[in-house]
């Protein structure tokens, strides 16, 4: 539409704000409605999940690649996955040892073996009875408590050192299983019962009432009713309790100085010399405690997913 006044030459056009008021509509649904797939769509997708893994894998191809060359190389202009040179030295030292040197590598995965799994044995049963009785019964300070659990997690495990290791020597466990053990626990414990209480809140109480009119008692309801249906997130438990063990460094360091009682990171670390790190031994090392784990998670995937995501609601 066109105005003309006086001046004939000059014509003004008005806002077309009525017909964008229009198409916005249209294209809200054009966004809006479902795509259909196709092969262009599928393309980029499993593309992305390539490069995905590839990258994830990626570190770990190396650390075997290190594993696999002689001596002590580290570096290489060479990209192959398995070198030219490859060899099994590195792996035969660690499992067999050398010459009027036995291997130490057993005694490594043995002792944390036993701190690991009775750490996430004990660290289990704590948050799960602990859990049943937040989300179960009400006392004085129970909001509290939670709360107090839940702070626990804001400080890095760094600042609990001094203050650990004061309580431990003052109880005389240091150098022993049972420290080591005390000291995991208390970090893995508030978050097992935080993930646990959630899971317990989504089970409906009829279950219990039921079974208590029966005439179980509340430990027979805990072990025979809630333990069954809390599979899932026991065994998400009892993996972060593991993991938290079994790959923790620091605390170790601190509280085992006996060479005999090393768990499998403090023995990595004597491959680290004064003038030189036997790369090799280190990475083959590095591949073979990355085992237990892994065939743990295989067992255990079918309730991992399960365990992180009915705990996070309430119905």
């Amino acid at each position: 539409m066109k105005r003309e006044g006086m001046f004939p030459s000059i014509a003004v056009e008005a806002p077309a704000a009525p017909a964008r008021a229009a198409a916005r509509p249209r294209l809200r649904a054009f966004l809006r409605r479902p795509r259909g797939d196709s092969p262009l769509r599928r393309f980029f997708i499993h593309l992305a999940l390539w490069m995905a893994c590839g990258i994830a894998v990626y570190p770990v191809l190396r650390v075997v690649t290190i594993s696999l060359r002689p001596a002590n190389r580290l570096l290489t202009t060479s990209l192959a996955i398995i070198p030219e040179d490859a060899t099994l030295a590195n792996y035969l030292e660690l499992l067999v040892g050398r010459p009027g040197r036995p291997t130490e590598f057993y005694l490594w995965i043995w002792n944390s073996l036993i701190i690991t799994a009775t750490t996430a044995t004990v660290g289990l049963l704590l948050a799960a009875t602990a859990a049943y009785a937040f989300s179960r019964f009400t006392f004085p300070g129970r909001g509290a408590g939670l709360i107090f659990l839940l702070s626990t997690q804001m400080f890095p495990a760094t600042m609990l050192l001094l203050p650990l290791f004061i309580m431990l020597a003052r109880l005389s466990l240091i150098d022993s299983y049972l420290g080591l053990i005390i000291a995991y626990s208390v970090t893995a414990v508030p978050f097992s019962i935080w993930m646990l209480k959630g899971y317990y809140d989504t089970i409906p109480r009829d279950l219990e009432e039921a079974a208590m009119i029966d005439g179980a008692s509340r430990l027979g309801v805990l072990w025979h009713i809630i333990r069954p249906l809390s599979t899932p997130a026991l065994a998400v438990a009892f993996l972060f309790n593991f993991m938290t063990s079994w790959n923790e460094y620091i605390v170790a360091r601190i509280i085992i100085h006996q060479r005999s009682m090393y768990t499998w990171p403090l023995g990595l670390w004597t491959f680290a010399e004064q003038y030189t790190v036997l790369w090799g031994k280190f990475a083959a090392a590095s591949i073979l405690v990355a085992v237990p784990v892994t065939l743990l998670f295989l067992y255990s995937s079918r309730w991992l997913v399960s365990g992180l995501t009915l705990g996070a609601t309430k119905g």
